[in-house]
């Protein structure tokens, strides 16, 4: 896509029918075993690199509350599982390319994200590791293509529902499901049955006692980069369903997880992949 460059040639995975990561992934948690779903929190990292971190504004507490913290733990769903261990705010995985890095407040919300504008080589830094997580991503997939003729990619993300503060009221709930599926880029034509069965499924879990309130694309009704470039390069042979869950697993103002909770959401996600599966444990 445009704006994107080729990363330096590496090898990513160990040829063979399991593609297993070399050193060369070391960069992001990286595990996989044999099947076809694939379950990545691209938004779960917190680390900055040293250069970075006397030059960032934003108190630690701060940018956690703006990253997908504990969706990491979400990913044990899939066959192939990836964690970014990165925070966006070193480099924004769903954006492209020239929009990966935060450089002004407003490609951060309006947060003052840095002490003064950042030097190019940091950026330029930044940008390659965004190079290098789609050249890994793109040699994973073209291997696991070669094992299963369609795959299911579950991009989890999470997001803030009471962003007037600790002891604000929480965002009202027409806007702002328990758990949005974005599904921009699921072909209709192939994947409404899948998209559909998925999302039943996980109504059917609780949620702090009540049903789960459960959409498709309401907060963000265009996807994100990641989904969308994933489906340029791959069409329908690659079903994405993003989840994106209201923080009700934690305190997004006080960073304390609900450990049952999120549990319980693993479950129920668990189940939604299960109830699809077959769909997508066709070999080559």
């Amino acid at each position: 896509m445009e704006g994107q460059r080729d990363a330096p040639p590496a090898d990513y995975f160990h040829a063979g029918e399991i593609p297993v990561p070399t050193r060369a992934a070391a960069e992001w948690k990286v595990t996989v075993s044999d099947g076809p779903v694939i379950a990545t929190a691209i938004h779960d990292g917190h680390v900055l690199r040293p250069s970075l971190r006397g030059l960032m504004a934003l108190a630690a507490a701060d940018r956690l509350r703006e990253e997908d913290p504990l969706t990491g733990v979400l990913t044990s769903v899939g066959d192939v599982r990836l964690q970014a261990v990165t925070s966006r705010f070193e480099v924004d995985l769903n954006r492209p390319r020239d929009g990966a890095v935060y450089a002004r407040p407003e490609d951060a919300w309006g947060l003052e994200v840095w002490r003064s504008p950042l030097p190019h080589e940091e950026i330029e830094r930044s940008l390659a590791a965004w190079d290098r997580f789609y050249a890994m991503f793109a040699d994973l997939v073209e291997r696991l293509l070669e094992r299963w003729q369609a795959l299911l990619l579950i991009d989890l993300h999470s997001y803030n529902h009471r962003r007037d503060g600790a002891d604000g009221e929480p965002a009202p709930q027409d806007g702002n499901p328990d758990i949005e599926l974005g599904v921009t880029t699921a072909d209709p034509d192939r994947w409404s049955s899948v998209v559909e069965r998925f999302g039943d499924t996980l109504r059917r879990y609780p949620i702090a006692g009540r049903p789960p309130d459960v959409r498709e694309n309401v907060r963000f009704p265009t996807g994100g980069h990641f989904p969308e470039w994933v489906y340029a390069r791959w069409g329908s042979r690659v079903c994405t369903i993003s989840p994106e869950y209201k923080k009700v697993f934690m305190d997004e103002w006080r960073s304390q997880a609900d450990i049952a909770a999120l549990h319980g959401l693993r479950d129920s996600l668990q189940a939604a992949v299960d109830a699809v599966r077959a769909d997508f444990e066709v070999r080559r």
